[in-house]
């Protein structure tokens, strides 16, 4: 047995599913807090697992960099090493190593690369992801792949899908199966329709535990991310999850469910709360303007998280204007329970048969 994903209740494209992985259970629709460095930046482990959250996601770049696969391996695994009981997810190095820009170069065989902290050469292959990321103890690995920058030629877009489609083969072929642990591939091909059902096409023939779609959310406009989502959606089995990658806006994310996706990463909502922005029911909120300096009232009268139960916006108004470490830690706290509670509304409405008129309400408050 790998990680073992059941489909609980459909309201059109959109479903409700249990994805069974060794370290516990996540409902879908589920949004994954980005942990980039074995931590979720300004939370605890039990400050994040109290907003509904039940895997996050760790980068492989970064963490093989520093601290070192091996010494964490050494020490227990990342679920040891950083005190979450919960599942971890970890992107496999790509699109950092991508984002290097000059310090590395792509070959057939993987992407050599300097540090980006000490300068000191690595080669990262598909065999060494996958390797680093069992080393980690992931329940969920994503095979290697890259990342194609948004916008390019279309021929360059083809050639980086091919790419990523053998290292895919190389990724599904270096990954040791082991029981509650599962290997996800990515389907990459730009903005491009028919390079995207081609991945899809690839992808299932070689034979993965879930399907992300990847290289989106980059620069190319909502509506293109949802109509290369509708371009790869049918190409994928019915019976596995479904991620998209590095996405995002509440809006965002309702409306990828809609089109059938299933999970989804960002690094919005922290991001967000280390720099004053409140997503609220009422849309969002910059907590660093003057008109909230004398709000007696909380940030959103329906959240049931610390920084709304205990705080006035006049208060978070002052901890931000000040500096103060505690608004990154209760504006973070209380983003990452907006996500958990919206994917939680989501689940709600699909098994009551409402999601589309949950889906006009959301979109209406986002406005």
């Amino acid at each position: 047995m790998t990680i073992r994903f059941e489909i609980m209740a459909h309201d059109g494209a959109a479903r409700v599913g249990r994805l069974q992985t060794a370290h516990g259970a996540i409902e879908t629709p589920a949004f994954m807090p980005v942990g980039t460095a074995a931590t979720v930046k300004a939370m605890s482990p039990e400050a994040v697992a109290a907003t509904g959250a039940r895997i996050v996601l760790g980068n492989t770049y970064h963490l093989m960099l520093r601290p070192g696969a091996e010494r964490v391996a050494s020490l227990g695994g990342l679920h040891k090493f950083m005190n979450w009981p919960h599942a971890i997810l970890t992107d496999s190095g790509g699109f950092q190593v991508m984002s290097l820009a000059a310090l590395r170069t792509i070959s057939e065989e993987g992407v050599a690369f300097r540090s980006h902290l000490d300068g000191s050469k690595h080669l990262l292959t598909p065999e060494r992801s996958v390797d680093i990321q069992r080393l980690l103890g992931s329940d969920i690995t994503m095979a290697f792949d890259e990342c194609t920058p948004f916008p390019s030629p279309r021929e360059a877009v083809e050639a980086s899908m091919e790419l990523s489609m053998r290292w895919a083969e190389r990724s599904r072929r270096a990954f040791v199966e082991r029981s509650g642990h599962g290997i996800v591939g990515i389907v990459q091909g730009g903005v491009h329709p028919d390079l995207r059902a081609r991945s899809a096409a690839r992808l299932v023939e070689i034979g993965f535990d879930g399907y992300a779609i990847g290289g989106l959310a980059i620069g190319e406009g909502q509506a293109t991310t949802f109509a290369m989502v509708e371009a790869t959606v049918p190409g994928l089995p019915e019976d596995r999850p479904r991620y998209l990658m590095g996405v995002g806006k509440p809006d965002d994310l309702v409306g990828a469910v809609k089109r059938g996706i299933d999970m989804f990463d960002c690094v919005l909502p922290t991001r967000s709360g280390r720099t004053g922005q409140a997503f609220t029911r009422d849309g969002a909120l910059n907590l660093k303007n003057a008109r909230h300096a004398d709000d007696p009232g909380p940030l959103d009268a329906l959240c049931r998280c610390s920084a709304c139960t205990g705080f006035s916006r006049a208060y978070l108004h002052h901890l931000v204007k000040s500096g103060e470490i505690l608004a990154s830690m209760l504006l973070t706290t209380h983003n990452l329970t907006y996500y958990a509670d919206l994917t939680a509304a989501m689940r709600a409405a699909i098994r009551a048969g409402r999601f589309a008129e949950f889906t006009t309400a959301t979109m209406a408050e986002a406005a």
